[in-house]
């Protein structure tokens, strides 16, 4: 139960458990507590047949959003404050430091066979995302009606859209068309 995400990048596990909610068509993945629990085992944060209660799910609901809500402030200074909310989520979160290994790490309190247990393991990928480099990559796409979550690759770290093509595309088209309306 020590894996974050199937490839090992907590980036990854981070930006599919944001994805987990699809703003565009109001699909949410984890909708339900059994929808919670397993998308958790899905990605091996618990073991399969692990149960989640509605305390879970919220949880789980708190973390996802203000997990977007910080990812959204890597588009402005250095300095951006993260909501209130994700810190209260952070400490429901059982997670402690273990000393063993090749350098400190979080781990959850609770026994693997619990959903906040599973939640703790994606709470620890953000420490490891800092480790690894890409916390401050992790960023979601300016497009209101989008807010995917991504890892901005680009060179100057500067990517504003999950997708050029479709949502930095629908983005330019109305500013163009503003423009050309109020000139």
């Amino acid at each position: 139960m020590t894996e974050t995400h199937p490839d090992g990048d907590p980036a990854l596990l981070l930006t599919d458990f944001v994805n987990t909610l699809n703003i565009e068509p109001g699909t949410d993945a984890i909708a339900t507590p059994a929808e919670l629990a397993g998308w958790l085992a899905e990605r091996g944060l618990v073991p399969g047949g692990t149960p989640a209660g509605d305390a879970d799910l919220h949880t789980a609901i708190t973390l996802r959003e203000g997990l977007r809500e910080a990812m959204s402030a890597h588009h402005g200074p250095r300095g951006a404050d993260y909501p209130d909310d994700l810190e209260d989520a952070l400490a429901a979160l059982p997670l402690r430091i273990a000393l063993t290994g090749p350098r400190p790490a979080l781990v959850p309190l609770d026994p693997p066979g619990s959903a906040a247990a599973g939640l703790a393991r994606i709470a620890a990928a953000i420490t490891d995302s800092v480790a690894a480099g890409t916390w401050p990559r992790l960023k979601v796409c300016q497009e209101d009606t989008c807010r995917w979550a991504f890892l901005d690759t680009s060179k100057n770290r500067s990517r504003s859209w999950c997708s050029m093509s479709v949502c930095g595309n629908r983005t330019k088209t109305r500013a163009y068309r503003a423009r050309r309306r109020s000139g």
